[in-house]
């Protein structure tokens, strides 16, 4: 068997490049280890029936904002993509019932913060400003190919109406923690608390250097296009692109366990399965982690001493819940919120993620909790709820409990995860007034069961590895690296390994599948 294009994995950026490659003409086969499409784009009935939880990703933001979404969008809708909307898509509730809640209408959010400390909303407006005053330079250095013509030119060009000086000055702006950038811009720390959260969610901490441009980025990103779900569920968003890419003559294949990547006199020439099948092609793209590609899928090729030296993030940890009614939050103003943060501020965030980064369960850990049925009331029977709980601060290999309360072992146990989920739980009851009268079941998923599930998240990183900025930008996943190139011709690597990075944006699939010509 033969096809032009082989992928290995199922994730948005393989998705993306599958479509877009086979749209051009130039069919292309998929094959998935699990028997699931989509990597971590995946809804189950895990608590009762009737209840539909995205296991793993929840939100769209990123790919509504993507130049991939921007393309295949009408294919993608005249297939049936569908995605559901708040004009409220973040909040912060602190435990002592402080909230803020950010809005889709910049001026109410200006005037908002301003209630909550004279000047956070111009200092708010200021942000957001800047960034859209960037974006053509800012989302390309976010986004686009690193190293090309295109990028050059830009680059020119922003030394040109810069200076070098201002462009320097720009960089060194840039690469700010979140920390000062919150601490030093506003007065209230419960604006504060609302965006210190958010920096986790890319993979960093209220301390590591770009955080705070990221920060700012996911604010105005969230300002413009909310924190959309898709309707039916994130598991609906591969069916729809298995629609498209069938129809393009491109072929899916899932339960295909690829066990190796065929070489031969330096060049990538097919695959073979755990089955014992060959498959040939004139390129491979393998949308996996630099771990599993030299150290499985290339097996019989010497491993490279920078791939042995790849490094790991935080694991995440996900609870989901099945409500008999709606939660009576402790504030007012949050019913229809997307995502609200529980956290009491930067202190908080920054101490839970460090504790997570030490191999300890976070004494209060931060937590993301979703209202995914309030924008897609599909997602539950009607009259009740679910709830989307995410743990970015859990630790991949456990030294103990920062609070001491817990007896743990190195790996993740049931009643390791058990434990876990009710000091959450505890939390949540804390900030749901009738959490104890409707609640009806939960499922809990340590970052042990994520990478079970999906052999991308290693130890339960959802991010393709440590975010920090060595292996970030031109260094990921490697300080070589260029683009999506790997040692071996023919061989393209793509997904959250690479730049630009995680989430679901699918920016590394439509950034190969365009230089390929598509």
């Amino acid at each position: 068997m033969s096809a032009p294009h082989v992928i290995i994995g199922s994730g948005i950026n393989a998705l993306v490049a599958a479509a877009l490659l086979s749209r051009k003409g130039e069919p292309v086969l998929m094959l998935e280890r699990s028997e699931h499409l989509g990597g971590c784009m995946r809804t189950e009935e895990v608590t009762l029936p009737g209840f539909h939880h995205d296991v793993m990703a929840a939100t769209f933001v990123l790919f509504l904002t993507s130049p991939a979404y921007g393309e295949l969008a009408e294919d993608l809708g005249r297939h049936g993509l569908e995605f559901c909307h708040t004009a409220k898509p973040t909040a912060v509730l602190r435990p002592d019932g402080q909230a803020a809640v950010l809005t889709m209408d910049r001026a109410a959010n200006v005037a908002a913060f301003d209630g909550l400390e004279a000047g956070d909303g111009k200092q708010h407006e200021k942000d957001v400003s800047g960034i859209e005053a960037d974006a053509e330079f800012l989302f390309a250095l976010l986004g686009s190919p690193l190293w090309s013509g295109k990028m050059a030119r830009l680059m020119a060009k922003q030394a040109w109406n810069r200076g070098l000086n201002g462009l320097k000055t720009w960089f060194g702006e840039a690469l700010q923690p979140a920390r000062p950038w919150l601490e030093h811009g506003y007065g209230s720390e419960t604006v504060q608390a609302l965006w210190a959260p958010w920096v986790l969610h890319t993979g960093l901490t209220p301390e590591s250097t770009y955080s705070g441009q990221m920060g700012r980025v996911i604010a105005f990103a969230l300002e413009a296009a909310g924190a959309p779900v898709a309707k039916g569920g994130s598991g609906s968003v591969p069916e729809v692109f298995r629609k498209l890419i069938e129809e393009k003559g491109g072929k899916i294949r899932t339960g295909v366990d690829v066990a190796r990547i065929r070489v031969k006199n330096g060049k990538a020439v097919g695959i073979e399965t755990a089955d014992g099948e060959t498959i040939k092609a004139q390129s491979v793209i393998a949308s996996v982690t630099p771990t599993q590609l030299h150290q499985r899928l290339l097996g019989d090729e010497p491993v490279p001493e920078h791939a042995e030296r790849y490094r790991y993030g935080r694991g995440n940890f996900q609870l989901h819940y099945a409500l008999s009614g709606e939660p009576e939050w402790i504030a007012d103003g949050l019913e229809d919120v997307a995502l609200i943060h529980l956290t009491d501020g930067i202190d908080s965030v920054s101490k839970s993620s460090n504790e997570a980064e030490r191999g300890l369960l976070p004494e209060t850990p931060t937590i993301c909790v979703g209202q995914p049925h309030r924008l897609d009331p599909s997602r539950a029977p009607e009259g009740s709820g679910i709830l989307w709980l995410q743990i970015p601060d859990a630790p991949r290999v456990i030294k103990g409990d920062a609070a001491g309360k817990l007896e743990t072992d190195p790996d993740w146990s049931e009643a390791t995860r058990e434990a876990f989920a009710d000091r959450l739980e505890a939390i949540l009851q804390r900030h749901i007034r009738n959490f104890d009268q409707i609640k009806l079941a939960r499922k809990a998923y340590s970052p042990a069961d994520l990478g079970s599930m999906n052999i991308n998240l290693v130890g339960g990183d959802p991010y393709g590895g440590a975010c920090s900025i060595d292996q970030f930008f031109v260094w990921r996943p490697f300080t070589h690296s260029v683009n999506s190139a790997t040692t071996i011709a023919n061989l393209h690597m793509i997904g959250a390994s690479t730049h630009p990075g995680p989430g679901l944006g699918g920016g590394s699939g439509y950034n190969l599948a365009k230089r390929m010509g598509a």
